[in-house]
Formats: C-alpha cells, sequence, structure tokens
C-alpha cells in the first residue's frame, strides 16, 4: 500500500467517524412529514448527505426503540412501507440536538481558525 493510498483511507475512517457523530441530527431534522427509510435516503443525498442503507435501517430502528420515532405500515400499490416521523420526544432531543450542535460550531471555528 502507497502512502497515498493509506493516507487515503486513514481520512476515510475519520470522516466515517464525524459522520457517525452528526447522522441522528441529519435523521431527526428530516422527518417532520413521515418518510421511508429510501425516501429519506433520497432526501438525505439530495441535500449533500449520503447514507447507506445499512447504516439507516438499524438507525431508524434505534430511534423508534428509544421513543425518539413513530412509524405505521402503510400497504399502496407497489409494496408495504414502514413510514417514520418524529414524535414529541424526538423534537425535543432533536432541539437539544441543535442547541448543542450550533455551540460546538462556534466553539470549532475558534479553535480552527
Amino acid at each position: 500500500m502507497t502512502n497515498d493510498e493509506k493516507f487515503a483511507e486513514l481520512l476515510e475512517t475519520y470522516r466515517n467517524e464525524l459522520r457517525r457523530g452528526v447522522i441522528i441530527l441529519a435523521v431527526l431534522s428530516q422527518l417532520d412529514d413521515a418518510q421511508y427509510g429510501y425516501s429519506l435516503i433520497k432526501q438525505l443525498g439530495d441535500k449533500g448527505f449520503e447514507v447507506d442503507q445499512g447504516t439507516l435501517y438499524p438507525l431508524l430502528r434505534r430511534l423508534e426503540e428509544r421513543g425518539l420515532l413513530e412509524s405505521d405500515w402503510v400497504i399502496d400499490d407497489s409494496r408495504p412501507r414502514k413510514y417514520y416521523r418524529i414524535n414529541q420526544t424526538g423534537e425535543a432531543v432533536l432541539a437539544e440536538l441543535k442547541t448543542e450542535w450550533d455551540a460546538m460550531v462556534k466553539v470549532l471555528e475558534g479553535v480552527l481558525s
């Protein structure tokens, strides 16, 4: 493995760690309207936040188990889909996470400048 390949691999590892730290914030922020997994993946991707199925679906289940989301199965003409939406507890958690995010951004702007 070349030095460039090692650097690229290391950088990808750290990028993934950063993304893991903010994915909950990103997902919760998009669930005011009920969405199924693929539509959420597409919406986040359209906004520049790429997430794969193997990451999103387990996260949605965990957030629902922890009481931040509600879900309903919808059976339409194509196939059954589980739609998720943020509930009142999730909204409260999202508000706190946004506040924390804003504070961290301000601190990091000072640290990184």
